[in-house]
C-alpha cells in the first residue's frame, strides 16, 4: 500500500463531522485514517464489479436482434 498523502477538502454534514471527531478521539486515531478506512472497501468493491464486468463472456447482441427476440415472444 502507498504511503504517498495527497490532501483533499470535503465537506462533510456536521453531525457527520462531529461524529468523526469524537470517534477519533476515542480510538486514538486521526479524522483521516477513518475517512481512508471507511472509503478503501468501497472503492476496492467497485474495482471488483468492474473487473468482473470487463470480464464476462456473455455474448453481445445488437439492440435490433434483442427488440425482435421480445416482439416474437409476445406474439406467443
Amino acid at each position: 500500500m502507498s504511503t504517498t498523502q495527497r490532501r483533499a477538502t470535503i465537506d462533510l454534514d456536521s453531525s457527520l463531522h462531529r461524529a468523526l471527531r469524537l470517534k477519533a478521539a476515542q480510538s486514538g486515531s486521526s479524522v483521516s485514517a477513518l475517512v481512508n478506512e471507511a472509503v478503501r472497501p468501497a472503492l476496492l468493491e467497485d474495482a471488483e464489479d468492474i473487473e468482473a464486468f470487463l470480464l464476462a463472456t456473455e455474448p453481445r447482441l445488437s439492440f435490433e436482434s434483442v427488440v425482435k427476440d421480445l416482439k416474437r415472444c409476445v406474439r406467443l
